[in-house]
């Protein structure tokens, strides 16, 4: 079946340059690329072919910018998840286009092999979604829990009614905490702690990218992660490396004159999880996540992991250990856990 998809970009040779990287896909009409200029464009385009699938989208654009698009998507077309493709690729456009609905976030010069697979992967989301709908319409009692795009375009005025979506996965998680940063924060004058941890989230945000993982939300001065698919849990572990390794590198000088070396402590558990709306109705605030014990497990993990580590459960290492260089920390007890649990720790 095939995609069709909007390309808003004020850039004048993007469409010829998208049309020459994608043309064996569109002579097999496996895509389908329509174009706008800038978001009030764009608006046009959808309001003109209600059969688009996704968006790619710059964020600096005239008249109506990709951020600001984000927000009207949500408004005019809750199916339609968007990708924003931009050279403006700082930690706060991330964190706003996450938090405003966008699917994933690449930075240009667009690498094309990266940009299909991210294609791909929004795209059997969207199914995915188009199938929920479908099955909820041929159910008269809801009995699972749909994603909120689809609960908002199914009943808006009822939405303290409705359910949400929940699906279980086969994922990893992942968290990482900047070690010692509670005491700068305490003495070090807010602009330059906003700084410095928007830096630390601009590299695990980065990275975790990188390797097609998903940026779940931030919490403090720790960020969970979620990696899904093909090698979810190699994926998760070269993330953390890259993280770690880049992170390890830094020094920062502050107010009293003495150095500060940042360094983050890491959890990895993988398994299967509840994936979905979580929150209030009544609030008419949910957030698109994962929970279960193997999330739990892994966010302990991080608790007890030291500075620089990245610690491992025993089912991890069993899947990764011919892959990693690993080394076993020992047995410890997790908190609601009544066994021991053997961990271990990421060398290489």
């Amino acid at each position: 079946m095939k995609a069709k998809i909007l390309v808003v970009d004020d850039e004048a040779d993007l469409e010829l340059l998208i049309k020459q990287k994608f043309r064996r896909q569109i002579r097999e009409q496996k895509y389908e690329f329509v174009f706008a200029e800038n978001g009030e464009e764009a608006l046009v385009m959808l309001d003109a072919n209600p059969d688009i699938d996704m968006v790619l989208s710059d964020i600096n654009m005239p008249k109506m910018d990709g951020l600001t698009l984000l927000i009207r998507l949500g408004e005019v077309s809750p199916l339609i998840k968007s990708v924003i493709v931009s050279a403006y690729g700082d930690m706060d456009n991330i964190r706003t286009a996450m938090n405003r609905g966008a699917f994933d976030f690449l930075t240009k010069p667009i690498d094309f092999k990266d940009l299909e697979v991210t294609m791909e992967k929004t795209l059997r989301y969207v199914e995915q979604l188009k199938d929920t709908l479908k099955a909820v319409r041929e159910n008269d009692i809801l009995r699972m829990y749909v994603d909120s795009s689809v609960l908002q375009f199914m009943s808006r005025d009822a939405f303290e009614k409705s359910l949400t979506s929940s699906e279980n996965i086969d994922a990893t998680v992942v968290f990482m905490d900047m070690c010692g940063f509670t005491s700068i924060s305490e003495k070090e004058n807010a602009d330059v702690v906003v700084s410095l941890i928007n830096k630390y989230f601009d590299v695990m945000a980065k990275e975790i990218i990188a390797q097609g993982g998903l940026v779940d939300k931030f919490m403090g001065d720790a960020v969970m992660a979620v990696f899904r698919g093909e090698y979810h849990l190699d994926r998760a572990v070269e993330a953390s490396l890259a993280v770690r390794n880049h992170i390890n590198k830094f020094k920062e000088e502050l107010s009293d004159r003495t150095g500060y070396f940042p360094q983050v402590a890491i959890g990895i558990n993988c398994g299967e999880m509840v994936s979905g709306n979580i929150g209030s109705a009544a609030l008419r605030r949910l957030d698109y996540t994962v929970i279960g014990d193997a999330v739990n497990t892994a966010q302990r993990l991080q608790s007890i992991a030291k500075p620089g580590q990245i610690v491992v459960s025993e089912v991890a290492y069993q899947k990764i250990k011919e892959a990693f260089q690993l080394n076993k920390i020992g047995e410890v007890t997790l908190k609601n856990k009544s066994n021991l649990m053997h961990i271990y720790e990421v060398l290489e």
